[in-house]
């Protein structure tokens, strides 16, 4: 198993996504830090470095999601999968409500919790970039939203 992901496959997600991390939608053009090519399923759970299993996210979303498939939903204590940007539309299962993002469904609820969409300072930077325009309408097309219609 090789994490490798080569430079041309490196830009292709990154292509693919607009820029934006898939599953909080904050643009890389105004992060800290540079995004990253996480492995939507873990090398360690049997997961391939190939485009269907790789998404572009934020430093936060990364290190919160870790190898991690599920977690508890925090409103029924049920075990449940996280959002997958490749096979879910996002406005299914999320909402924007004024820099908070609302977990609309179990997946929704729970990714919000893992990853830890609504911890202040993310909540601000997001308000920051809805207020100047800067923030991905959620509500039109956006790079998770539309992700199985795009050719790689």
């Amino acid at each position: 198993m090789s994490a490798y992901v080569s430079v041309t496959l490196r830009q292709q997600v990154i292509n693919r996504a607009e820029g934006c991390c898939e599953y909080c939608h904050l643009p890389e053009a105004f992060s800290i830090y540079h995004h990253e090519i996480d492995h939507l399923i873990a090398l360690k759970h049997g997961g391939l470095t190939a485009a269907e299993n790789l998404v572009l996210a934020c430093l936060p979303c990364n290190r919160y999601k870790g190898s991690d498939l599920t977690s508890i939903d925090p409103m029924t204590g049920e075990v449940t999968l996280l959002f997958n940007p490749h096979t879910q539309f996002w406005n299914d299962h999320f909402q924007l409500q004024e820099g908070y993002i609302l977990g609309l469904t179990a997946i929704g609820r729970t990714t919000v919790f893992l990853l830890r969409f609504n911890d202040l300072n993310r909540i601000q930077v997001r308000q920051t970039l809805i207020n100047y325009g800067l923030y991905s309408n959620l509500s039109e097309t956006s790079p998770s939203q539309d992700i199985r219609d795009r050719p790689l």
